[in-house]
């Protein structure tokens, strides 16, 4: 709902300020007083485009500012969380637009800067404004089915079928994404495959060739270590000049000299146990002689097996043991990961096979009750076009399966208009003129008014072509829908005039530079003046102002 408007140097208004009714708001004026200057105002409010041309000072900024309720709108709500925009605590949103004289345009919520196309998403579901030259929402297909589905009661299973369609639409998704990785994995299995079966047969361990090389060095050099090795433990114990017989006459000396003094024997122990030790170590030497033998046969083992793994590592360009063994493990991730995508992608398959079904089935729940409520919304509207002077004129829901399941259900739906007898009927954006089509949105909006949140309605001149009791008929249909939820009318007809909770009337106002359009509340006097001059003209007779005194009264 709108609670507060405030335009600020737009075309001829210099300042203006309206705060309208919760229910029927009526405007109206002389003819270019600015009555649909001020639509032109709100318009910036819902994203249209601006014009620095229609600035009223070319040296100051022009502003728009509207205060809203959004509480009642969860649309706007989900728009306002999407965007990461606070609400008030009571609900109230403002939405402001700025247009400076070098034509730069911003446009805030909450003083929050905002995309204009994120304002036009905000404002659609806010104001909806119906003139002889623009049909808006009504006239979108996708507007008039969620308007259907209000009136048949089926939002609650729309609401159901929505979040089955999101998550069919998510498994689809899901699925595809599965597909094309599982393809490009395949594509590369084989190969893998046969990677992963060749290191699987080798199977590398740590530490293995570090083993393998040390082993084919002693292999390599055996008979130079033999000799080697001999030739060491000889050294020790068997030849003339051998240590460990040396070592023993020291020890026979110190143990002689051992009676003289402490130190001397504790010297004779120290080098008895350098010959034990002397001794062990040339056993050793010659045990490690004795196992030291050239091995042809598993020389050439040790070489094929260090040539595999050398070769492997080339293969797969890595410089170490430790890199191959982590492109083995890589290798089995990577052919398992396959099997994974398949299982993975078969558990997709059936999850976008049960969305499918759920999808089907709560979309034939909405078409069921489709089918059931759109014979009776066609008549009620014939009707009340009927009574809104209308006689010929019909509204028919073409209803029809769509080829494929849509976000808003299994059904191809949208209205189709005539006011002419034995005339075919067409979209309504083709086939209503201005008159026409303002009745028409009256009486749909009518229909709609108790079942739905509608955004504030604006209608600019819904009058035209009517007069008498039919201007009568519409004025009541516009306060009882008034009653529901906001309206404003621009009119010229007194009978909508005396049909409003609140009248303002807009003037022009000739100053020594320029003219100014001007806005002003009408208090009960001054209502009864200005329903008198829509009847009875500039200087109405005193039948005039009974009858508007009447109208008035009977509102």
């Amino acid at each position: 709902m709108l609670a507060d408007l405030r335009i600020d140097n737009y075309a001829l208004i210099e300042h203006l300020h309206l705060k309208p009714s919760g229910r029927l708001t009526i405007i109206t004026g002389e003819t270019g007083a600015g009555k649909s200057i001020m639509l032109g105002a709100i318009g910036l409010l819902l994203g249209n485009r601006a014009d620095t041309r229609l600035l009223f000072n070319q040296k100051s900024k022009c502003v728009v500012e509207g205060h809203f309720d959004v509480g009642h709108h969860p649309e706007v709500l989900d728009i306002f969380r999407a965007e990461d925009l606070d609400v008030e605590d009571d609900g109230m949103a403002i939405l402001r637009r700025e247009i400076t004289p070098a034509g730069k345009s911003r446009a805030f919520v909450n003083d929050t800067p905002v995309t204009l196309e994120v304002l036009r998403r905000i404002g659609e579901h806010l104001v909806d404004i119906h003139s002889q030259h623009d049909t808006l929402l009504l006239a979108d297909e996708a507007y008039q089915l969620s308007l259907l589905d209000a009136y048949a009661g089926l939002l609650p299973v729309r609401a159901r079928y929505g979040a089955a369609f999101a998550g069919l639409r998510q498994a689809e998704a899901d699925a595809r994404a599965l597909e094309k990785h599982l393809a490009q994995q395949q594509r590369e299995l084989d190969y893998n495959s046969f990677l992963l079966n060749e290191l699987e047969d080798a199977k590398p361990r740590t530490g293995e060739q570090e083993e393998l090389e040390e082993e084919l060095k002693l292999l390599e050099n055996a008979e130079e270590i033999k000799s080697k090795l001999t030739q060491a433990a000889d050294a020790l114990t068997e030849s003339e000049y051998a240590a460990s017989g040396t070592l023993k006459g020291v020890v026979s000396v110190l143990g002689q000299l051992a009676g003289y003094a402490d130190t001397y024997a504790a010297l004779r122990e120290r080098l008895q146990s350098a010959l034990i030790e002397v001794n062990d170590i040339a056993d050793e030497l010659t045990q490690a002689e004795q196992r030291t033998e050239a091995d042809p046969k598993r020389l050439g083992v040790i070489e094929e097996r260090l040539n595999l793994l050398y070769t492997l590592q080339r293969k797969h360009g890595v410089r170490s043991p430790q890199e191959l063994l982590t492109v083995w493990d890589d290798l089995r991730g990577r052919v398992g990961n396959v099997q994974e995508l398949e299982t993975r992608l078969e558990t997709t398959r059936t999850a976008v096979k049960a969305a499918r079904a759920d999808v089907q089935r709560i979309g034939q729940e909405l078409s069921e009750g489709r089918k059931l409520a759109f014979p009776k919304f066609e008549q009620e509207t014939r009707d009340l076009l009927a009574e809104l002077g209308m006689p010929n004129a019909r509204l028919v829901v073409r209803h029809e399966p769509a080829p494929t399941p849509q976000a808003s259900g299994l059904d191809a739906v949208g209205l189709l208009f005539t006011a002419n007898r034995g005339a075919k009927p067409q979209p309504l954006a083709k086939a209503a003129s201005g008159g026409e089509f303002s009745r028409l949105m009256l009486a749909v909006k009518y229909l709609l008014a108790d079942k739905t949140a509608l955004p504030t309605i604006i209608f600019d001149e819904i009058d035209t072509g009517i007069s008498g009791e039919v201007a009568l008929k519409v004025a009541r249909l516009l306060r009882q829908m008034a009653a529901q939820h906001q309206c404003l009318a621009i009119t010229h007809l007194p009978q909508m005039a005396a049909a409003g909770d609140l009248h303002y009337f807009v003037y022009k106002e000739e100053t020594p530079e320029r003219t100014v359009s001007r806005l002003k509340v009408l208090d009960k006097s001054e209502r009864i003046a200005e329903i008198a001059q829509m009847i009875g003209g500039t200087t109405p007779g005193k039948a005039a102002v009974q009858s508007a005194k009447e109208l008035l009264k009977a509102s």
